[in-house]
């Protein structure tokens, strides 16, 4: 542990402060305990445990009477909504993601989470001239269906990954009898390749490609993908994109600290 008995105040308070909450907002659903989150951020237990009452305080974080979990509190929703005007993901990311369709001549979108669900918040057309069904903005399914979904899901922690997979389990029948057994291979499959493949679930006859976008503090935000239609996606294909992929990915993660 680095620290026991130093008071919790000035700038180092700040700087620790600041560390719970993002690890807070890794495990945003699941919540953590306070043990947990002392040995994530190196600190001893009443270190932790001061900062935590302090926030909780400040309404920058809550802690779950039942679970006795913490997780974010109320007062951080309230600051996220008065920096969403200069933080539009969608319209800082446009440029990006036009480039990455004309790089790959098809159709790339961007996916948000939305509780167990993906949600397309921005697409733009390529120029091969056969694309795929353009999917509606603001379109919504569970996560591990399309492949944005999919890179979402994967790259969660496990016990909150399974937690969204028994959650969705009832509602994936209608991709193509997908089951819940199909969206924890393709996790792993994901995490193994190191990019979320998937075919002929969100759309029938449709490939797509996807790598999940973290901010630079490693915040999970959002993701990235590239749809085109089942032949054209071959093997080698995937491969030409998957580095057109990680470079946008990359290039949106950073764009909020510019």
């Amino acid at each position: 542990m680095q620290d026991t008995s130093m008071t919790v105040d000035g700038a180092q308070g700040i700087t620790r402060a600041i560390q719970v909450l993002k690890l807070l907002a890794r495990e945003a659903d699941a919540g953590m305990r306070l043990v947990d989150l002392a040995d994530a951020a190196q600190l001893a237990r009443p270190t932790m445990h001061r900062l935590l009452k302090a926030l909780v305080a400040q309404g920058m974080a809550v802690q779950d009477p039942a679970t006795r979990r913490y997780r974010l509190g109320a007062l951080v929703f309230e600051l996220g909504l008065a920096a969403a005007h200069r933080f539009n993901l969608r319209d800082l990311s446009a440029e990006t993601l036009a480039g990455l369709a004309r790089a790959t001549g098809d159709t790339a979108f961007l996916f948000v989470r939305s509780g167990d669900d993906a949600v397309c918040i921005n697409r733009v057309q390529g120029t091969y001239p056969i694309q795929t069904p353009a999917l509606p903005l603001g379109s919504r399914q569970p996560l591990g269906v399309s492949a944005g979904g999919l890179a979402l899901l994967a790259d969660l922690p496990p016990a909150e990954q399974e937690r969204v997979i028994e959650n969705i389990a009832p509602r994936l029948g209608a991709f193509g009898d997908l089951d819940a057994k199909d969206v924890r291979a393709y996790c792993a499959q994901a995490r193994k390749a190191g990019h979320a493949h998937i075919a002929n679930r969100a759309v029938p006859g449709i490939s797509a490609i996807g790598l999940p976008v973290r901010s630079e503090s490693g915040l999970l935000l959002a993701a990235v993908t590239v749809a085109a239609t089942h032949n054209r996606m071959t093997n080698a294909r995937v491969q030409e994109i998957v580095p057109l992929l990680r470079e946008a990915a990359k290039t949106i993660g950073a764009l909020l600290r510019q």
